[in-house]
C-alpha cells in the first residue's frame, strides 16, 4: 500500500490495479453520483476508468485521485485528491464519499490535506475546486478549505462554480 497522506482520521493511498470494484460500489449510489456528471456504468466500466484514467495520474504528474480510508480499521470511504487537467492546464481538486460517511468532516478534512500536499509536497502555485451549482456541500467544502469563488462556468458539458486557492 502506497500511502500519501495521513491525517487525525485518515489515510490517502495510491489506488492499485484490480480495485475497480471500490469505484463501482463508490458510484452505485445514485445520491452518491447526483452532482457528477459521470456516473460508473458497470464494474468493467469502473476498471477502465481506474486503469485509464485514475493509475495513469501517478505516473504522470505524481498525484491523483486517492483512496480514502478511515483509521484504524481501513474502512474504504472514496476518494479525494488533486488531478491534472492538461485541457484547462490546471490541477483540479476532486472528493467523492460514500453517503455514511457524508457530514463528519472526512470530506473537508482530506480535501485540505490534499490541498496542503499539493502546495507544500508538489509545489504547486495554484489549485481550482469545482461543484455543480445545486451541490451545496461540496461548495461548503471548498469554502471550508479557504477557497475562494471565481466565478461560474461551463466545464464537460456541466454549469460548474469555481473556486481557487493560491499559494
Amino acid at each position: 500500500m502506497h500511502v500519501i497522506i495521513e491525517t487525525e482520521r485518515l489515510i490517502l493511498r495510491r489506488f492499485e490495479s484490480g480495485e475497480g470494484q471500490l469505484i463501482y460500489t463508490l458510484n452505485e449510489d445514485p445520491e452518491v453520483t447526483r452532482y457528477t456528471g459521470d456516473p460508473v456504468r458497470d464494474l468493467a466500466h469502473a476498471n477502465e476508468v481506474l486503469d485509464q484514467v485514475i493509475l495513469p495520474q501517478y505516473a504522470l504528474y505524481n498525484h491523483g485521485r486517492w483512496a480514502v480510508h478511515t483509521k484504524p480499521g481501513m474502512e474504504f470511504i472514496g476518494w479525494c485528491g488533486l488531478k491534472y487537467r492538461p485541457e484547462r492546464d490546471e490541477v483540479d481538486l476532486g472528493y467523492r464519499f460514500i453517503k455514511s460517511a457524508w457530514g463528519k468532516g472526512y470530506a473537508s478534512e482530506a480535501a485540505m490535506a490534499s490541498i496542503n500536499y499539493g502546495f507544500e509536497k508538489l509545489g504547486l502555485r495554484r489549485i481550482v475546486g469545482r461543484a455543480m451549482p445545486g451541490n451545496i456541500a461540496s461548495i461548503k467544502v471548498l469554502e471550508k478549505c479557504g477557497m475562494r469563488f471565481v466565478g461560474e462556468e461551463l466545464v464537460d458539458g456541466h454549469p460548474a462554480v469555481t473556486y481557487e486557492l493560491t499559494s
